[in-house]
């Protein structure tokens, strides 16, 4: 009986299918399975249910299939529902050719399995786009290179001492570098639209949040003192928290409470044994320069990535939904979370990175999910696969960041729901270096990134609350001790 079921089970569905195509990426789908298929999937259940259910008055396995189907009809009937839409979806994505980006959008309980005549539902669906796979081999990329000196090195330790600094109040004016302490209130027409209480702000050139970011901050800042208020203007970005809110220009109020200046320690002997693993100061240094090495590794991937995309994403012009966009900005966050992490960015530098991807939103995810398109469809054509060891090195290189085991962080990991984001990570970079073997290089300077931003974990159009979530505690977390030889 059992080999029976099994059999039925792998048959093929009777199935018509209708499929409309809305845009390159979605379709409507209609799915129309025949009532052989659904009867047969009854007789299986039930025939399953007369062997086990305990009846009383009967023997397992002797209890009359009539008692059998009146007792049991609902139970059976949302069983036969959940196998027939799971089988029929399958069948339907191969005999169709689609492949799925996200889950078929339909009401599950209003779904009704009918007493007679075919099963039939609906359903949309957003789809990988249909293309020719473009010609990857032999491209002409350019390639930063840098030969880090001693003195690079120095710079480099002098901002790690700046992640061990305190803040002391600062009796004259603030400058340039110095800290304020302020309250913010971001208004639209007199209406208050967000605000805190007190925020710790460096003064750099430009002052970044979710939503938007103010230029010449530094200026705005210059000469203050505790008790000045300073207010400016704030563009809100055309792809903000909120949507009536996008483009507007709005007013930003700063209460300057405190100007404080960073007091940094020594680098001695007893300050590199305070951060652990280093004897002396010869292996602190190699520490420094291998950060710098990783870090400069990561900008070549992310700099023959960007090339590579912008010569296979040429013809691809197709219209990516708005839905389809704001479902994925979340994974292409945590994509470039985990990147940043791996080559030992800090949480400054990864704030500062998912405010631009906020405020630019709708197009870093548009090219984002092109390039996916393209290099899983390389993948496919080249049978690049993703094996377990891949995803214990990318553990372990998190965890080596975080200073926590490999196993809170593949935990940590699993549990944001995240596991397929850091298999596209694993598939991409596969792809992007199978294709770096095989492409010309010409090498261009490094330059050094110029830290004149300063990002704020906050939106400035929005109350906190309703920020929506995008995992900044679980950023932190996977990122908390890159500080160690941070650009």
């Amino acid at each position: 009986m059992e080999n029976e079921f099994e059999e039925n089970e792998a048959q093929q569905l009777n199935l018509t299918v209708d499929v409309q195509v809305k845009s390159a990426c979605e379709r409507h789908v209609k799915i129309e399975v025949a009532r052989e298929d659904v009867d047969r999937y009854f007789d299986r259940e039930y025939e399953e249910l007369r062997e086990t259910a305990s009846i009383p008055g009967f023997r397992a396995g002797k209890a009359p299939r009539k008692l059998i189907e009146r007792r049991f009809r609902n139970d059976v009937q949302e069983r036969v529902k959940a196998a027939l839409i799971q089988d029929s979806l399958v069948q339907a994505d191969k005999d169709q050719n689609m492949t799925p980006i996200s889950e078929p959008d339909f009401d599950f309980k209003a779904v009704m399995v009918p007493a007679e005549g075919p099963f039939i539902y609906e359903y949309d669906v957003e789809v990988r786009p249909s293309f020719d796979v473009p010609n990857w081999k032999g491209l002409k990329l350019e390639k930063p290179v840098r030969d880090f000196t001693p003195e690079d090195v120095d710079a480099a330790i002098k901002r790690i001492q700046q992640n061990y600094g305190t803040l002391e109040d600062k009796d004259s004016p603030a400058e340039l570098g110095d800290y304020i302490v302020s309250k913010l209130v971001f208004e639209l027409d007199g209406k208050v639209l967000s605000q805190a209480d007190s925020e710790t702000i460096r003064i750099r050139p430009t002052l970044s949040f979710h939503d938007g970011s103010i230029n010449d901050f530094d200026k705005l800042m210059a000469g203050v003192v505790p008790g000045d208020v300073r207010k400016t203007k704030l563009v809100l970005s055309e792809e903000g928290v909120s949507e009536e809110l996008r483009g507007k220009e709005i007013d930003a109020t700063f209460e300057i409470a405190a100007v404080k200046e960073l007091v940094v320690p020594e680098v001695d002997d007893d300050f590199i044994q305070s951060l652990g693993g280093f004897n002396n100061m010869g292996d602190f240094r190699d520490m420094v320069l291998e950060t710098l090495n990783r870090q400069l590794e990561h900008e070549q991937r992310q700099r023959a990535r960007r090339q590579i995309a912008a010569l296979l994403t040429v013809d691809a012009n197709w219209e990516l939904p708005p839905r389809l966009l704001k479902n994925q900005a979340q994974r292409e966050f945590q994509r470039a979370i985990y990147e940043l992490q791996r080559s030992g960015f800090s949480d400054e530098q990864i704030v500062r990175q998912l405010n631009f991807l906020r405020q630019n939103s709708d197009a870093t995810t548009a090219q984002a999910l092109k390039e996916h398109f393209i290099l899983e469809a390389i993948a496919e054509s080249e049978d690049i696969r993703d094996e377990e060891r891949d995803y214990d090195v990318e553990i372990m290189l998190m965890a080596a960041q975080s200073g926590e085991s490999p196993r809170r962080v593949r935990s940590q990991i699993e549990k944001a729901g995240s596991m397929d984001v850091l298999r596209n990570q694993i598939i991409e970079r596969k792809v992007i270096n199978m294709i770096m073997e095989s492409a010309e290089f010409v090498e261009v300077p490094y330059v050094m990134e110029e830290l004149d931003e300063e990002a704020v974990d906050r939106a400035a159009g929005a109350p906190e609350e309703t920020i929506p979530e995008v995992s900044e505690e679980e950023a932190k977390e996977v990122a908390r001790a890159a500080a160690e030889g941070n650009n």
